[in-house]
């Protein structure tokens, strides 16, 4: 075998074994995928934004994983949202279930 030969062999087998490996990292991360509750982004978007700490929580991203949780109820808890949008939180959290089929109840 020429080196020329040798080297299309070894191009081969790496490609051969990439294409392997990607297969194999494509069903694992599908197997594994993590399910976001998607009332999580919405949360998220409908909080103002301010990550202001006022709250005593890191962030809007905090609130919404304790309002997520159960481990806030009142909407009020952000000391900066408006009223109109503090209302639409709770309308949209008392009415959308999320994965387990459950609701949030929660007030202003």
């Amino acid at each position: 075998m020429d080196g020329v030969a040798k080297i299309f062999v070894a191009i081969g087998l790496l490609l051969g074994v990439a294409i392997i490996l990607g297969v194999f990292i494509a069903f694992i991360v599908n197997k594994f995928k993590v399910k976001e509750d998607e009332r999580t982004i919405k949360l998220l978007q409908m909080l103002p934004g301010a990550n202001c700490g006022a709250c005593g929580y890191p962030g809007c991203a905090g609130l919404r994983d304790a309002i997520i949780d159960g481990k806030v109820t009142k909407i009020k808890t952000c000391k900066v949202i408006s009223n109109e949008n503090a209302q639409k939180v709770v309308d949209y959290l008392n009415s959308t279930k999320g994965e387990d089929g459950s609701t949030l109840k929660v007030t202003l």
